[in-house]
Parts: structure tokens; C-alpha cells; sequence
């Protein structure tokens, strides 16, 4: 029997997170492309991305196809798209000029869906792609990562946010994770938890 979630943030009642969201406005658009895999995983952080940010916009697919009406969406756009991915030919975030109502395409899926994504969209290499310079590693420790420079799709976003406007108040999205962070450290058996300290 599936337990009952709150119906606000759609998080189990036990592991409602209400208390811990405050939403924020911001000017560029944020577009999450999903691998389905990671829709109904429970620690997922584009949840919680879009709870504080009301305006994020999640298509979930793989193929080419899955992505048609977003492509047309986009081939509409006057703003600039951005695509939000390390690579070899990206440059840094923090040392371009990226407009303040650009749009911003993440890439949402373990290192090696996020890649698979990436592959079976050639489309999207038609985009400047973005990177961050990252100081620290992730807060995300709930979730592994096969790599040191991995972050949540939800701490990707606030960066970039940063990177553009540096007097942008991220605390919000950075808050909110911490929050989930430390609501599943806690219900998680002592001798489990210390593998995630």
C-alpha cells in the first residue's frame, strides 16, 4: 500500500518538506529534458527545483521524437538557449555574459543517462554549451555519484542562476535541498547514515 503524500509538495506526509520551500522568481527560463528513470525517483532534486521555482519546465523523453514539441518550442524562442553541460567545447559560466532571460537547458539523469540524453539529441549540440566552475563538491549526499564533479540537477540550476547574476539570492534552492538532505539522513538507521556523513 502506497503511503499518503502531502498535497502541496507531493512528498510522502512523513517526509513533507512544505515548511522548507520558498518560492522564488526568476528571469531566465529553466527547461529540464527528464530521462524517464528519474521521474519517479525518490531523490530526485527537480522535485524540489520546481516547487520553488513555480516556472521550471520538465519534458521527459529520450529520443529525438519524445523531444519534437520542445524543439518547436524553442526554434520559437527570441531569447538565447544555453545548454547547461560540460563538454569539450563549453566554455564557464562564470566568465561569459549570458543574458539574464536566456534560456537554460539541463540534462537530467546519472552522469551516464545525462551522456546517452545528450547522444540520441544531436540537435541540442546546436546550442553555446555552458559549464560551471565548481569550488566544492556536492551537497547532494544523499544520492552517489560516479564522478567528484557531479551535482543535483536542483544545485546545477542555482549555480548557473549565480553565474549570471551574482546578486541573485539562490538560498532558496539551496535551503530547500538541505532540508530533503537532512529529512532523509534522519529517517535512515544510524549505521546507514553514517555512510552518507
Amino acid at each position: 500500500m502506497s503511503r499518503p503524500n502531502c498535497p502541496s509538495c507531493h512528498y510522502p506526509h512523513n517526509a513533507c518538506l512544505c515548511a522548507s520551500i520558498n518560492p522564488m522568481q526568476i528571469k531566465p527560463k529553466l527547461i529540464i529534458l527528464q530521462d524517464p528513470s528519474e521521474v519517479g525517483h525518490a531523490k530526485n532534486s527537480v522535485r524540489l527545483l520546481e516547487l520553488v521555482i513555480k516556472d521550471t519546465q520538465v519534458v521527459v523523453g529520450q529520443s529525438a521524437d519524445d523531444f519534437a514539441e520542445l524543439r518547436a518550442q524553442l526554434a520559437q524562442a527570441k531569447q538565447a538557449i544555453y545548454l547547461v553541460y560540460p563538454s569539450d567545447s563549453s566554455v564557464s559560466a562564470n566568465q561569459t555574459q549570458v543574458e539574464q532571460d536566456a534560456i537554460l537547458l539541463f540534462l537530467d539523469g546519472t552522469w551516464r543517462k545525462a551522456y546517452k540524453l545528450l547522444q540520441l539529441n544531436p540537435w541540442l549540440q546546436a546550442y553555446p554549451a555552458l559549464h560551471l566552475d565548481l569550488d566544492n563538491a556536492s551537497n547532494y549526499t544523499i544520492r552517489k555519484a560516479s564522478r567528484s564533479d557531479s551535482l543535483s540537477t536542483l544545485e546545477a540550476a542555482a549555480m548557473m542562476l549565480k553565474a549570471i547574476d551574482d546578486k541573485q539570492d539562490v538560498a532558496p534552492l539551496t535551503n530547500a535541498l538541505h532540508a530533503m538532505v537532512e529529512q532523509r539522513l534522519a529517517s535512515m538507521p544510524p549505521e546507514v547514515r553514517a555512510r552518507y556523513r
